[in-house]
């Protein structure tokens, strides 16, 4: 537990735990559970505190966010690569502007980016977690990027499984929209800090992006990365399309 209250740069090499070992897929599982029964409890509710709760957890995950915030400026290790741009941060004001806005379009449009984007971003970040190098997993940064990453996938299942939204490949215009108005501004703001958010200014060690590095290079890598999040936004589609002929045919 000495370590419980450090920022990476203050602990010693070492300390992290591997990709895929037992404390990394238990962790990924212990957070898929923890969303399972969530969704399961929330499910149970009356329909005026299920919609009370998912204009709740925005609001709840921005302050999770500022007090992450406060700690890192407590420790003095707050910095330009902790800003809101990662694309599990721009979740946040994607929630919040899907519970805010009152124009029905708007609402579909955000839905629609919450499931499609900030959800399956959020699965990959826990399967390919760029934290568990760096921190021990009894370490306040290491629980609170799980149980963040949860919310991220909480909100938007809670949103299909109640209907709120329809995921459809009609509807991909909106995630392309976004994905434009959003990559180019954090690309070029990488370049120009030395940030890597969004991943764009080098891949992360272990993962997809890095394999497609060895062969593509940098920033060669960045082709292989638009043709694989295209991929798994089609495919995402495609599994959507077939569920619902499986539950017609029922």
């Amino acid at each position: 537990m000495g370590y419980f209250w450090k920022q990476q740069d203050d602990i010693p090499e070492g300390m992290g735990y591997p990709l895929f070992g037992v404390a990394h897929l238990s962790s990924v599982a212990i957070t898929i559970l923890f969303v399972v029964v969530l969704i399961i409890f929330v499910s149970r509710m009356e329909e005026k505190r299920q919609r009370r709760l998912l204009k709740i957890m925005p609001g709840f995950m921005v302050v999770m966010e500022v007090f992450k915030d406060l700690f890192l400026v407590s420790v003095h290790r707050f910095g330009i690569g902790y800003l809101p741009l990662h694309i599990c941060s721009i979740g946040i004001f994607i929630f919040l502007l899907r519970e805010l806005l009152p124009w029905r379009q708007a609402k579909k449009a955000l839905g629609e980016i919450s499931f499609m984007v900030i959800m399956p971003a959020s699965i990959v970040a826990l399967m390919f977690a760029d934290w568990t190098v760096y921190y021990p997993v009894l370490n306040f940064t290491n629980i609170y990027s799980y149980v963040w990453h949860g919310m991220l996938i909480l909100y938007p299942m809670l949103l299909k499984v109640r209907g709120d939204i329809d995921p459809s490949i009609k509807n991909i215009r909106y995630v392309l929209i976004f994905l434009l108005l959003v990559v180019l501004p954090v690309y070029i703001f990488d370049k120009c800090f030395g940030c890597n958010y969004f991943f764009v200014n080098w891949p992360i060690p272990d993962s997809p992006l890095s394999w497609m590095a060895s062969f593509l290079g940098n920033p060669g890598y960045l082709i292989g990365y638009a043709a694989l999040t295209l991929s798994v936004i089609l495919l995402m589609y495609l599994v959507i399309v077939l569920v619902k002929k499986s539950l017609a045919n029922r």
